[in-house]
């Protein structure tokens, strides 16, 4: 069986309809409060909502100044300025303006988009009073009733809306120059990490370059050491040698002089004085003039085995190095006047 559908039963949805659905906060579901922001994926959402969606109590943000998009679950990355660095979508408030004088001109049957529930202050002393006026002696927003009968009846007062606009603008102001504030400190901070790689980078070339300069003196007191080893060597070598020889000599000496004494005590036990005779001349001058021989010998003289003129003296050169320092550019005149007194 064929039904027929009129208007009656299905309404077509009218294009206001689908403006109402396109001004809607996908946050809160209600009408984009301004200011409306736009994210880089084109979307929009109440910049209230937004910083709601970033607080940190909110699931669907990230670590840092990252969290996604609630529409396509893009991933937006915000900057130093946070929310406040998202771009306002102008085009969007003032097509909400339009709607809303729209709508302020139909009728009460005519379906309006559900605005946003908003529980207006009421006064604490009249209860039933709305706050509407601002105090402006004693800086608090008050009521009516406390401007004609109660504690504000002498005070200045101004319109709320007034003094709202001009403390929104004031804290507009201050957020800017917070910004600007927070902008100067990022700024400073990176000149300090900047700083501190840079003493660390020059501490780590003077360390440096201190190792090589003390490799530097470590090896010229090892080439110094070996020249002045070479040279008590060489004395040594020399004075051993000669020792040896004049000992050798008179090895030879003593061993020819041994050989005599055995002839001549050989000749002594002899029986016959003609045969002792026939030989005892000779050997009585051999024997004198070994005798004297033994007594004119070559001798070592007097501390010839002494090596005391290698004794080196480091005094100065150790007062030097103990005041050796940074910056120091007088130790090269004091180990010259040190050597002086040395010599």
């Amino acid at each position: 069986m064929d039904v027929q559908r009129t208007g009656s039963l299905v309404r077509p949805p009218s294009p206001m309809d689908s403006l109402e659905k396109q001004l809607s906060c996908p946050i809160c579901l209600d009408m984009f409060t301004k200011p409306v922001v736009i994210l880089p994926c084109q979307h929009n959402l109440c910049r209230s909502c937004a910083s709601d969606l970033y607080d940190s109590r909110n699931p669907y943000r990230f670590s840092g100044g990252v969290f996604r998009c609630p529409t396509c679950r893009f991933e937006v990355v915000l900057d130093r300025h946070g929310v406040h660095g998202l771009q306002r979508n102008l085009l969007v408030e003032n097509i909400i303006d339009i709607y809303k004088q729209q709508q302020e001109g139909k009728s009460d049957s005519t379906e309006t988009l559900k605005p946003k529930e908003s529980k207006e202050p009421m006064c604490q002393e009249h209860e039933d009073e709305r706050i509407n006026i601002y105090c402006v002696s004693c800086q608090v927003p008050t009521c009516s009733m406390c401007k004609v009968f109660g504690q504000h009846k002498d005070c200045e007062v101004a319109p709320l809306p007034t003094i709202y606009q001009t403390q929104k603008g004031e804290l507009s102001n201050a957020i800017d120059a917070l910004v600007a504030s927070n902008s100067r400190l990022q700024v400073l901070l990176t000149q300090l990490e900047d700083a501190c790689r840079a003493v660390q980078e020059n501490a780590q070339r003077a360390k440096q370059g201190l190792a090589e300069r003390f490799d530097l003196l470590y090896a010229i007191l090892e080439e110094r050491k070996a020249v002045l080893l070479d040279q008590i060597g060489k004395e040594q070598d020399e004075k051993v040698a000669a020792l040896r020889a004049l000992a050798q000599r008179y090895g030879e000496r003593l061993q020819a002089s041994t050989e005599l004494t055995d002839s001549a005590v050989r000749a002594l036990e002899q029986s016959g004085a003609a045969e002792f005779l026939l030989a005892s001349k000779g050997l009585i001058t051999k024997t004198k003039d070994a005798a004297k021989a033994s007594l004119g010998e070559e001798r070592p003289e007097p501390g010839f085995e002494k090596m005391d003129h290698f004794t080196l003296s480091t005094e100065h050169v150790e007062a030097v190095l103990a005041k050796m320092g940074f910056g120091s550019g007088g130790d090269d005149e004091e180990f010259e006047d040190a050597e002086e007194e040395e010599e």
